[in-house]
């Protein structure tokens, strides 16, 4: 399941690409002439190759360009190609500004397109190739050991890691009748008693490679045993830590004579990037409060007439729990009425645009966790209260991937946890670009509203296991 290896060959592409770009703006440009005074003014075009690549490599290492970590999301790789290119050609503009050789514009125009379209399609054509391949079955077969939201996570991790090669082909949790393992999607649960013994012809069967354990509780001398026999059967056995502290932790494992510990250590926020991430919410807001107000005025006029009342303050849980009043348009989440248009502003994520006022008094930020109401918040667990950390924004991880404000907290609370361990600038003005085209294809989607004994259940199925995670696209 290292996926390493992968990512070096997409960097390793994506130089070699370079190149190609360079030969293909010298194409665009010059033609197949020979001219010898054209053909020297490309030559100055060569800085700029050395460049792009210094300034690649530097991006990937930062900003994960390989488009496969954190999930594969096609939106996210356009926003981080979008970005990583962009930042790219501000830098070559600079360099040809400072240069006193001529360079054809034009040609490092042709230079830049081509490099965004081939980035593209070096990452497509890596995600095509995977599909193949699971296609053909040559994946890593993994079965998981265990119940309820710990084993969810860990299928609904792996479906959307591709390049990792594996595919859930089971589960098996003990027969407790008082928590029930749920995967969302799953059309056909198969699911059956076996004995201890047929297990183990079941792992044969399926050709399983590996057994993930996922339990909630530590495990009973029983499945200790079970796990040391499977080991002897050849087939590898991982643990997930059951401590839900590293999902706002950066943990690092540390041995001490064959000891392994766990180290876990809190990121906490830089203070250069809290700086910086203030400075942009005040100018984007500051530059887009007065326009957004005067394309909301005859919305606003509207609800006036039909509710008397154009814009709420709701109580929100803010940053480390401080309660503010965040604005928004005046209507009902989720939309009672019949009202087309009432339910169009919701859809658009509309009735949020208030919320730049917020932003701008620093109530708020343009990225970050959503705020709940302070009912919901009072009922946070340990862990969940972590998530309060980060100053709450208008779109965020969780929403980009599908899930809004009514959606279960319990969800919302890793992909902020995941966003809160991973804090840099560049990321926030991706997941601004993924909120603007996440609203443009809801534009064309339809909405849909015991002990442990010898006795297990095994829950198989030939397909991947969908996402835990996957709702109606969104950006609220």
């Amino acid at each position: 399941m290292n996926t390493r290896r992968l990512e070096v060959w997409i960097l390793l592409a994506d130089l070699a690409w370079v190149g190609l770009a360079f030969f293909g703006a010298d194409l665009l440009r010059f033609g197949l002439t020979w001219d010898l005074n054209e053909r020297a003014s490309i030559h100055a075009l060569l800085p700029f190759v050395i460049a792009t690549c210094v300034i690649w490599i530097a991006l990937s290492a930062v900003m994960q360009m390989d488009g496969f970590r954190g999930g594969w999301k096609l939106s996210t790789v356009c926003s981080h190609l979008l970005l990583g290119t962009s930042c790219t050609f501000a830098v070559l503009l600079t360099i040809g500004y400072l240069m006193r050789s001529y360079v054809s514009r034009l040609a490092l125009g042709y230079f830049v397109l081509l490099l965004i379209s081939g980035f593209l399609g070096v990452r497509c054509l890596a995600r095509l190739l995977l599909r193949w391949r699971h296609k053909g079955g040559d994946v890593w077969r993994v079965i998981i050991l265990g119940s309820g939201r710990v084993a969810q996570e860990v299928a609904s991790k792996i479906e959307a890691h591709p390049e990792m090669l594996c595919r859930v082909v089971g589960m098996l949790f003990p027969n407790q009748e008082a928590e029930e393992l749920v995967v969302p999607g799953l059309e056909e649960e198969k699911s059956s008693q076996l004995s201890t013994l047929d297990i183990f012809e079941l792992l044969r069967n399926d050709g399983v490679n590996e057994v993930i354990v996922a339990l909630g509780q530590s495990p009973t001398a029983e499945i200790r045993t079970l796990l040391g026999r499977i080991r002897e059967m050849g087939v590898r056995t991982t643990l997930v830590p059951q401590s839900y502290e590293l999902y706002a932790s950066r943990p690092r494992l540390v041995t001490i004579d064959e000891l392994p510990l766990f180290q876990l250590r809190d990121p906490g926020l830089r203070r250069r990037y809290v700086v910086l991430k203030r400075a942009m919410d005040v100018a984007i807001a500051a530059v887009v409060l007065l326009p957004s107000w005067m394309a909301l005025a005859p919305l606003c006029a509207v609800l006036w007439l039909k509710r008397r009342k154009a814009v709420r303050s709701e109580l929100r849980a803010g940053q480390y729990g401080q309660q503010f009043r965040m604005l928004r348009l005046n209507v009902d989440r989720p939309v009672r009425s019949n009202s087309w248009f009432e339910s169009f502003l919701d859809r658009m994520s509309i009735t949020e645009a208030p919320q730049l006022w917020n932003v701008l008094r620093g109530q708020m930020s343009l990225v970050g966790p959503r705020p709940d109401p302070l009912v919901r918040s009072s009922q946070y667990s340990d862990w969940q209260q972590r998530r309060l950390k980060v100053k709450p924004g208008m779109t965020g991880l969780a929403q980009v991937h599908g899930l809004r404000e009514y959606s279960s907290s319990e969800q919302k609370t890793r992909f902020d946890l995941q966003y809160a361990l991973n804090p840099y600038l560049l990321w926030d003005i991706s997941l601004l670009l993924q909120t603007f085209w996440t609203l443009f294809l809801r534009l064309f989607s339809t909405r849909k509203r015991g002990a442990f004994d010898v006795n297990w259940k095994a829950q198989t199925s030939g397909d991947m296991l969908p996402n835990a995670h996957r709702t109606q696209s969104s950006a609220d």
